[in-house]
């Protein structure tokens, strides 16, 4: 079995689903948040859904809600938290 390596730099795939290729971390987060919207402009923004872990800290999570909410326009979260 071969070794697997940490990542360091982002990785991408083409439209058609070609193989993954090195790319910019600007290239990556532009990619990401295309398809973000793309989701919410196509679907709206309860297509969209958000986890969180009770192992990050308070600031994380209420980062994490306050983007699904006022960024996405969803109300769809969820945390480990409330077990």
């Amino acid at each position: 079995m071969s070794r697997m390596t940490r990542l360091v730099h982002p990785l991408v795939r083409d439209a058609r689903g070609g193989p993954l290729r090195q790319a910019s971390c600007d290239e990556a987060l532009e990619r990401a948040a295309t398809g973000l919207e793309a989701v919410r402009r196509t679907h709206g923004g309860q297509a969209f859904g958000l986890f969180s872990c009770s192992k990050s800290t308070n600031e994380m999570n209420y980062a994490a809600q306050k983007f699904a909410r006022v960024v996405m326009g969803s109300n769809n979260l969820d945390s480990c938290n409330r077990t």
